[in-house]
Formats: structure tokens, C-alpha cells, sequence
């Protein structure tokens, strides 16, 4: 067995794309909190192939970690030389494999935080991205408005604490900045979220006038938070991954990433402090990112929810075994159709027909095996992010909404097989996970209950509570491949 790093690369397989750049000339103009699978599946990729054909070397990307399970990546990077494999795979079982090389740096916050702060303050760096997942920053879903708590970054706040959460990282790198007169870095969401530069926004303005009330006027007039739409699925890496790749390119890799071979990436063109060519890589550069959001987040995110309360009662696994079953894939279909694509604005180039027939087609790819389980992971900052949203407009229009209410009953359904008896849970990753099952208790002996003890559905319609107990009813009497069949 041969590890992959810098020393073995050349003796990759030949069907192997490899960085064709200089990477000790690769200097980190991006510092991207939260380097994942997904980042690295995406960011980190895009960065490669710019970098690949010739982009400036200043754009490779500094990852930092800040949690205790980003311990394991610090050290799979050191042992890599920061090298990492990214096997793509398409619906036919076609593999195109490709190390990438744009990672320039790794920190792990806690180690040292005064690294992070000062690579912040760093003249290089003019971009600082983001994926800290829709819990992550704070904004509570009714009011619009950062919570310290929520954030769990109160400790962050107080005078002169070291920081442990990215907003506490961010400040103390724009103050340094700011002291030393150096321009502000370009904020860059890569978050599900719709209005994530607005979010992230939100997020640090609200957390400076905290803990650092005289920086928080700066940032709101200096900082640059651009909107952005990311799109590619990219499950959890397993062991059978890392063998796979291991047969694939002749070296083994500690910590691969596999995704799907499609990716998109659209981006409000704001960098007051430059960007990278990446336009010339793929990524699509706009003046509004909105439409193209709310189709992602109302179209595929929220069909990913609708699928996978529906999937994990009928009893199965993985993405692909839902839309592979006619029933499922015919209910996925109506309610793109029929309840979410309504909502959605005119989308520049999409023909919205043919975009959720591509959809149907990728949550199939049975090379992926994407998880049910992976898809409802907090599905309380999910749901009101992806799902409620349709509601919402179909509620003002005055337009049915009975599957959207299938996919709340759905998620009652599961919630409550948990908290009945913990050996047959369904949703082990929630936050909220206690408040959420007594919820879904209550729900029991008063029907309509769940809506309002869920405090970030934020949505009293007595018309959403008829639509529920129906779907409720329905989804009782017939299960949920009846329930899906009464609704296509």
C-alpha cells in the first residue's frame, strides 16, 4: 500500500488528473472555514481548476477547522502534504478521478488561534468562505436576527475572549485588519441558505455589536457579503469509498472525497478586494443570485426533505431507492410541479422543466448511495429554510399545499417512532432533537399540536393546521406509499 502525498504522487494511475501547478508557489487568497466534504467537493475543486489552467497562484485556499472532529482532517492534510482525492461518478458507474491541489494551508483553530487571526489579517487574503451548515449562523428563523446562543457564541463576546466560533474568528481578523489599515476581506457564503451573504451578514454585524460595538458600523459599510447558490451532491466518505479510490488511482487516501459528477456554483459578482478567474472554470458569475437560490433550495432541498420523511417510514435506505420506486418518484414529481415551482421567479437560461427532470435523474445516481439519514440531519434548521418558504407563498396565493403538509406529517410520524422508542428512531441528528419529539408527542393527543411547538416553523395559518390534520389522517390510514399515491 502507498500513501498518497507529494513524494508518491507521480506514481498515481494514469487515468489520474494531477495538479499541473507549482503548489509551493500556491498562495492562500481564500480562507475557508468549515473544509468538509462538500467544500473540498466543490470550492477547493473549482479553486484546482482555475489554478490548472493558469490561474494567478495567489488563489489557493487556506482551510480552518474548528471543531474537535476537524482534529482527524488537520492531520489527514499533514500526512497528505495537503492532497486529497476527488472521485466524481456518474449515473452509468463512470468514475473520473482527480487529486487536488489547491488546499495551500490547514489550521486547527484550537491549536493556535492567534494562526487563524493573524492568516485573517493577512494582506493575501481577500476572500474568507464559508460552510458551517444553516445552524451555524445564528439567525433565528421568526425574527430575522442573530442570536448569541444560538450561535453558542456568547463566551465570544465578552472583552478580550479568545475565539472558538467562526464569527469571533471573523471579527478579531477585520479588527487586526482594520488596525493595520489593510482593505476588508470579501465575506462569501457557501451555505444552503436563501440570502446566505444577506445571512451571513445578519450573523456578523449582530455578533460585532456584541462584542465589538465600535467594529460592527465598519463591517456593515465595508465588508462585502455576496449571495451565492452552490449545488453538488456529496455524501458522507465511508470506508468502502476509501478502498474504492484506493483501487481507482494506486494510492490510498486517508480521507477521499466522492460526489456526483454534476456542480454549480452562481455568484453575486461583489469582491471589492478581487476574485479568482473562476468564470473561466465553470462558475457563473450575476448581478442577482436570487432566483437561481430559490430554485435550488425550493426544488432540490426541499424535494431531498419531502423524500426522505416519506422514505425512512416506508423503510428505506438510500436517496436513489426512493425515486427508483414509481410511487415515490410520482409524488417528488407533483409536488416540484405542482406546489414549488409555482413560487419560483423567472430563472435566467433555466428551463425549469428540463431542470427537474435533471434533479429526478441525480437523486437516482445509484453510484452516490446518499443517505436518507444524511438528508435529515437538523432538519429543524432545514425545514424552515427549504420547505416552509413554499408554504408560505402557497399560503398567500391561495394555492394548495397539501404535499408540503404530507412532508410535516411525515416528519411528525418519524419524530414520534423516536421518542416512542429510542431502538426504532428514525432522526438520531437534530439539535432540537428532545424538544422536537415531545412535539411530535403532543402531537398524538392533540392533532395540529406539532405546528406550534416547533418554534422555527414560524408559520400559524389555520389554513397549513387543516392541511396537516389531513395529511395526518391520510398518511395514518393509508401509510406512506398510500398517502404519496393519493397525493401524485
Amino acid at each position: 500500500m502507498t500513501d498518497l502525498n507529494s513524494s508518491t504522487l507521480s506514481n498515481v494511475n494514469d487515468n489520474v488528473v494531477i495538479p499541473p501547478y507549482d503548489r509551493d508557489e500556491t498562495l492562500s487568497g481564500v480562507v475557508h472555514f468549515g473544509l468538509g466534504g462538500f467544500s473540498r467537493a466543490h470550492l477547493a475543486m473549482y479553486l484546482d481548476r482555475a489554478l490548472s489552467a493558469g490561474g494567478e497562484r495567489g488563489w489557493g485556499v487556506c482551510g480552518v477547522g474548528l471543531m474537535p472532529g476537524d482534529a482527524r482532517m488537520r492531520d489527514v492534510l499533514a500526512t497528505q502534504d495537503r492532497l486529497y482525492t476527488l472521485v466524481t461518478r456518474s449515473p452509468d458507474g463512470a468514475t473520473d478521478p482527480r487529486v487536488i491541489g489547491s488546499v495551500a494551508e490547514y489550521l486547527y483553530a484550537p491549536d493556535s488561534p492567534e494562526a487563524v487571526i493573524e492568516k485573517l489579517a493577512s494582506p493575501e487574503v481577500r476572500i474568507v468562505s464559508l460552510t458551517v451548515t444553516e445552524a451555524g449562523y445564528g439567525v433565528d428563523d421568526v425574527t430575522g436576527r442573530f442570536d448569541l446562543d444560538r450561535a453558542g457564541a456568547r463566551s465570544d463576546a465578552v472583552a478580550g475572549a479568545v475565539p472558538t466560533t467562526v464569527w469571533g474568528f471573523l471579527v478579531a481578523g477585520l479588527a487586526r485588519r482594520r488596525e493595520r489599515g489593510i482593505p476588508p476581506f470579501t465575506v462569501l457564503s457557501c451555505d444552503n441558505i436563501q440570502g446566505n451573504g444577506a445571512v451571513a451578514r445578519e450573523a456578523l454585524v449582530g455578533f460585532a455589536r456584541a462584542g465589538a460595538p465600535d467594529l460592527a458600523d465598519w463591517i456593515a459599510t465595508e465588508v462585502a457579503f455576496p449571495n451565492s447558490m452552490v449545488d453538488r451532491i456529496t455524501p458522507a466518505t465511508t470506508s468502502a469509498d476509501i478502498d474504492a479510490v484506493e483501487e481507482i488511482t494506486g494510492l490510498r487516501d486517508a480521507w477521499p472525497v466522492c460526489a456526483e459528477e454534476f456542480a454549480q456554483w452562481v455568484i453575486e459578482d461583489r469582491f471589492p478586494a478581487g476574485r479568482p478567474a473562476l468564470e473561466t472554470v465553470g462558475v457563473q458569475f450575476v448581478a442577482d443570485v436570487a432566483p437561481y437560490e430559490k430554485m435550488k433550495l425550493r426544488l432540490l432541498n426541499a424535494s431531498h426533505q419531502a423524500m426522505s420523511y416519506l422514505g425512512l417510514l416506508a423503510g428505506f435506505t438510500y436517496v436513489h431507492d426512493v425515486v427508483d420506486d414509481p410511487d415515490f418518484a410520482a409524488f417528488l414529481g407533483a409536488y416540484m410541479r405542482e406546489e414549488a415551482e409555482p413560487t419560483l421567479d423567472p430563472v435566467p437560461g433555466i428551463d425549469l422543466a428540463a431542470y427537474r427532470a435533471q434533479l429526478l435523474a441525480r437523486f437516482s445516481n445509484r453510484a452516490i448511495q446518499d443517505t436518507l439519514a444524511r438528508q435529515v440531519v437538523d432538519g429543524s434548521d432545514r425545514i424552515p429554510k427549504f420547505l416552509v418558504p413554499v408554504i408560505e407563498d402557497r399560503l398567500a396565493a391561495g394555492g394548495s399545499l397539501a404535499r408540503c403538509a404530507l412532508v410535516l406529517a411525515a416528519w411528525q410520524a418519524c419524530l414520534a417512532r423516536g421518542a416512542e422508542d429510542e431502538r426504532q428512531r428514525l432522526i438520531t441528528h437534530d439539535i432540537r432533537l428532545p424538544l422536537l419529539e415531545a412535539a411530535a408527542v403532543a402531537d398524538e393527543t392533540d392533532p395540529g399540536a406539532f405546528l406550534t411547538h416547533v418554534p422555527t416553523l414560524g408559520v400559524d395559518d389555520p389554513r397549513l393546521r387543516e392541511a396537516y390534520l389531513a395529511a395526518r389522517a391520510l398518511l395514518s390510514e393509508r401509510g406512506p406509499r398510500g398517502a404519496a399515491i393519493a397525493l401524485t
